[in-house]
């Protein structure tokens, strides 16, 4: 089992497979200012009991939450059950309600064993939920930790809870936390032909954004179908947060994120699952390492992935892959950052460039250039120049909604 750490540098040593040798992977150049934490402890939406229990009372209350939704060590499910609230249902996004299931695998329905409460999917055939799935709702509780990617699904799921609240006339709560790449808004902006629940709104890859203040964007945009709102409570993070408060996270946010160097590497590297590239699913450094066959033999790191609780039947399985290891930052690289340099490299250094790309890529880089680009050897600088005029408005439309201070 994996310590969850939030550490920039120092996560440990490589393993015996290969070391990486920082001299042939390039790095961030210039040294980055780390921020100094708050003066006093964060307590995030949930540990606020009493900003939000008292408008639970009496009503019959639906929970979006999973194995992040936690009032100190306790489950909040447990938390507001014990506290007498009136729970009719759980609605259990990727990964289910404990947070246990791979990516990608389809939730079932069930029921709470602790609590009794009916557990509702709305990660297997059906996404946003029902109306039969809110008739025994008045009001909907989102407490999930995000990441502050476009791609990671959680956030679509509060799209579509917001979506169907509107439509059913549902009330929301959100329980903000901390963003832990919040000092990130860098990426393509997504094109609207390629929505998908891995990107159902024009957001950059790295939107910057707490759930909170998604939440209020969703809302004041407009972006739910029909142009629809939906009564909304937003219980903000208390403690003095900014978007560049370093932030432990006490849980890991899926199977596949187990540490904070995972966290902070999964906006630049998930692009490369939309490649022939593993990035590390199947390891005990999945998001840390990244490799493939086709990559030249001389990589500094190998790896084969194998099937494991957090990925049963990962990309590549069994396939020794040459590659890098990211696990130690390299000099003067920011705590968060985006960069395209890891998908410029394994292009370039890849034996099969005619299969490199598979369709998914364009869902996860939200736009037809990147490739285009990427497959036209432009630079980095080149290629991020390219998505600054739509990332420009986001950044002034994200001012807009903004709960806490930049620094």
């Amino acid at each position: 089992m994996m310590k969850w750490i939030f550490v920039a540098a120092g996560l440990g040593a490589c393993s015996a497979q290969g070391e990486a040798n920082a001299d042939t992977q390039t790095r961030q150049p210039a040294p980055v200012a780390r921020p100094t934490p708050p003066a006093g402890p964060l307590v995030v939406g949930a540990a606020q009991l009493g900003r939000y229990l008292p408008g639970l009372r009496g009503k019959r209350v639906g929970l979006v939450v999973n194995q992040t939704s936690r009032v100190g060590n306790a489950y909040l499910v447990d938390t507001l059950k014990t506290l007498g609230v009136n729970l009719t249902a759980i609605f259990a996004p990727e990964h289910g309600f404990r947070g246990e299931a791979a990516d990608g695998a389809t939730i079932a329905d069930g029921r709470d064993a602790r609590t009794g409460v009916p557990v509702r999917s709305v990660y297997g055939k059906t996404k946003k939920p029902t109306p039969e799935m809110l008739a025994d709702v008045d009001v909907l509780v989102f407490d999930i930790q995000d990441v502050g990617t476009r791609f990671y699904t959680f956030i679509s799921t509060l799209h579509y809870i917001m979506e169907a609240a509107a439509e059913q006339g549902k009330a929301v709560v959100v329980l903000d936390r901390p963003n832990p790449n919040g000092a990130v808004v860098d990426g393509p902006v997504l094109e609207a032909k390629h929505r998908s629940f891995v990107g159902l709104d024009p957001l950059p890859i790295c939107h910057g954004l707490t759930v909170g203040e998604l939440a209020k964007m969703l809302n004041g945009e407009k972006w739910l179908a029909g142009g629809r709102t939906c009564p909304l409570t937003v219980v903000p993070v208390a403690g003095g947060y900014t978007h560049a408060t370093p932030y432990p996270l006490p849980v890991p946010p899926s199977p596949n994120l187990p540490t904070a160097r995972a966290v902070a590497l999964y906006p630049s590297v998930c692009l490369l699952e939309g490649t022939n590239v593993s990035v590390g699913r199947g390891t005990d450094r999945p998001f840390e390492v990244i490799g493939a066959p086709t990559q030249p033999t001389t990589r500094p790191y190998q790896f084969t992935p194998h099937p494991n609780a957090g990925s049963p039947i990962p990309p590549l399985n069994g396939q020794l892959c040459y590659g890098l290891d990211l696990h130690q930052p390299g000099p003067g690289e920011p705590a968060e950052f985006f960069s395209v340099r890891y998908l410029l490299d394994f292009y370039q250094q890849s034996t099969d460039k005619a299969h490199f790309f598979s369709k998914y890529f364009e869902q996860l880089a939200g736009t037809d250039s990147l490739r285009v680009q990427v497959v036209a050897g432009r630079s980095e600088a080149s290629i991020r120049a390219s998505w600054q005029p739509q990332l420009g408005q986001f950044k002034a439309l994200r001012k807009k909604y903004l709960l806490y201070p930049e620094k």
